[in-house]
């Protein structure tokens, strides 16, 4: 990872740079920052000599080698303090909360925009909506790409952003293309490493956020990070990793809640954690106290599907959405838990010699 004395390299500097990796067999991926863009090395960054001619140039600071498998979402990254932003919140120092359908149903707009009004009265920061869904059976709905147009009128009428699961490039297209503020990768497609490396290309410039979910199958924490690393090291930094519950579940609930990693995830990454119960439990009676329990253990948001009448959503609405009355209920709750848990953050693990990028 190289870091620059200024604010970011030339075209002149870029030029000098990525000629120097060439010769080691190394590629340049710039990563932007709030305030400083920092350059990934991508291939083998051991070259003791390529390092030195890097660090010989004037305009280098200096270049920093990390031997974990995931180097730019390791804690000890240039990114440790990169600051992640929607709706006037800091992740990490506000609470974030994501609400909104399982589905959009494109037969019924009206539906959507009534729980959209009623998500942000509640108290929600981002509106989600599920514009493509996918399913078990090829017979089930799939979703519409119509629906994106009623997703941007609740973020036009609510001025909420809006967050959308794509599953392809062309979902993807379609949602960067229509000004989707944040893009979540579900479970099914957390190792699906063409479409993560697309969306940190696509994404890189327009500083879209994303939200990755931890896939059902998924067995080492370190698998979930590096699956992050591919969206990062594509340029896009703006990641948050998403616990939703893993399989075998438990009987009763819908997965195996797994929001008690997310203390595991910051003692190696410092991307921030946003937990999805509802997911997790499958059932809305079982969700507050699954999002407080993910609030305990450390999260940074909550990820809640939320419809004004559930028994008329499609999708998993009819089973595991709360009410907006519920989560205003549970914002208050969860709010409040956050800011009781602030004097334990200082036991978390601290980055050594991070420097704002």
């Amino acid at each position: 990872m190289i870091i620059p004395k200024g604010e970011r390299f030339t075209e002149t500097q870029i030029a000098e740079v990525t000629q120097i990796l060439a010769e080691f067999g190394c590629t340049l991926t710039p990563i932007p920052g709030a305030t400083r863009t920092i350059y990934a090395i991508r291939g083998d960054e051991r070259e003791e000599l390529m390092t030195n001619r890097i660090e010989g140039l004037d305009y280098v600071s200096r270049v920093d080698t990390i031997q974990s498998p995931y180097k730019l979402m390791d804690l000890k990254s240039e990114l440790t303090r990169h600051a992640i932003q929607i709706s006037g919140r800091t992740l990490g120092q506000d609470l974030l909360i994501v609400a909104g359908h399982c589905t959009i149903d494109p037969r019924n707009p009206q539906l959507f925009l009534e729980s959209a009004h009623a998500i942000k009265e509640a108290g929600a920061h981002v509106l989600r909506g599920g514009v493509w869904k996918p399913r078990t059976s090829p017979h089930s709905y799939q979703g519409n790409s119509e629906a994106i147009e009623i997703l941007m009128r609740g973020r036009e009428e609510t001025g909420l952003p809006v967050n959308a699961e794509v599953m392809d490039e062309e979902q993807l297209r379609i949602a960067l293309d229509h000004g989707a503020d944040m893009i979540q990768v579900g479970a099914r497609n957390a190792l699906n490493y063409s479409l993560l490396k697309k969306i940190g290309e696509l994404s890189a410039e327009r500083g879209t956020l994303v939200l990755l979910k931890r896939s059902m199958h998924m067995g080492p924490i370190d698998e979930f990070i590096c699956a992050a690393e591919y969206i990062v090291a594509g340029g896009n930094p703006n990641v948050m990793l998403c616990p939703r519950g893993t399989v075998p579940g438990i009987d009763g609930y819908r997965n195996h809640p797994d929001e008690s990693i997310t203390p595991l995830l910051k003692q190696k990454t410092w991307a921030p954690v946003v937990v999805d119960p509802s997911h997790s439990v499958g059932k809305a009676v079982y969700v507050p106290s699954a999002a407080l329990a993910a609030i305990a253990y450390g999260a940074d948001g909550l990820c809640i599907e939320t419809h004004c009448q559930p028994p008329r959503g499609i999708g998993d609405d009819p089973k595991q959405a709360i009410t907006p009355r519920v989560l205003g209920e549970l914002i208050r709750a969860a709010g409040d838990l956050f800011q009781a848990r602030r004097p334990f953050q200082q036991y978390l693990p601290q980055p050594e010699a991070a420097v704002v990028g």
